[in-house]
């Protein structure tokens, strides 16, 4: 068979984590950038799939240039420029949110995709806390939290799809008991942040319906997806894809429903993975 009657291969669309999966520490290496460019010249579309909403991804992470992003572990979906999706917390599912937050003295940031919500302390809290925990970080604390934040004493009318609890003395599980049965919580995605950071999300909701979302809307069926992800918000993303990838070192139950395990990122490991899956490849 000549090259001219050669099958071209159906596309694969590729979900990409961010934290601990695209980028280290924030810093996404040369070889994913590299990475994420040929498998898109190759005709495969590469999405960010992460717990973040946008307002929180600067633009530095997205330079490679992405087909669709989907945002706040699956409540945002945007994909070629159009939005399909943006769920919010109901009114009184966050009015009653952020009462019980503020009533155990939660440090908090609500989550929507243009902009994140917090108490009038929450950045000198938040600043604290990672300086504890990240003494390498600027003094002043994590800019690409802090930058798009906006305080108020008063969030009772802010709208959000999301919240993430970096410091309360009530474990975040409780926090979500208490908030009401339409939501749940899972662990921090930062590692060693331990019980008392968390986040808080609207049951049901998680990054495989939107990666379903968007691979449905480029017309790409879910035995030709890939997603990588390393924390427990991507056990759902890995097992509903057709090949799901744990970075080394994730939790088990992550590796648990991984079909395949790939280098972390401090090594150039996105690069080596889609290498051996041949996503570059025309």
């Amino acid at each position: 068979m000549t090259s001219q009657h050669r099958a071209v291969a159906a596309p694969r669309a590729v979900f990409l984590d961010i934290d601990g999966t695209y980028a280290h520490r924030t810093v996404v290496p040369d070889a994913h950038v590299a990475a994420v460019r040929a498998a898109r010249a190759a005709g495969n579309p590469v999405l960010l799939c992460t717990g973040r909403p946008r307002a929180m991804v600067p633009e530095r992470i997205m330079a490679a240039g992405f087909d669709g992003f989907i945002g706040g572990a699956g409540a945002y979906v945007e994909v070629g420029g159009q939005v399909l999706a943006d769920v919010r917390f109901p009114a009184e599912v966050a009015a009653r949110a952020v009462e019980v937050l503020a009533a155990h003295d939660v440090a908090f940031i609500l989550e929507a995709p243009d902009a994140l919500y917090g108490p009038l302390d929450v950045a000198r809290r938040l600043a604290e806390r990672f300086a504890k925990r990240f003494p390498d970080l600027p003094a002043q604390g994590p800019r690409d939290i802090l930058d798009p934040l906006r305080m108020a004493a008063d969030l009772s009318g802010a709208s959000f799809g999301k919240i993430t609890c970096f410091d309360s003395a009530v474990p975040i599980p409780a926090l979500a008991e208490e908030i009401g049965p339409e939501v749940a919580a899972l662990p921090s995605s930062i590692p060693g942040m331990g019980d008392s950071a968390g986040e808080i999300h609207l049951v049901g909701l998680h990054k495989a319906v939107g990666m379903r979302m968007a691979a449905a809307h480029l017309g790409v069926p879910m035995d030709r997806v890939v997603a990588v992800g390393d924390g427990l918000n991507d056990v759902e993303m890995l097992a509903a894809a057709g090949t799901g990838v744990a970075v080394a070192g994730a939790d088990p139950q992550l590796l648990a429903v991984a079909d395949r395990i790939a280098p972390g990122p401090d090594s150039g490991g996105l690069a080596v993975l889609f290498a051996e899956l041949g996503l570059g490849q025309r």
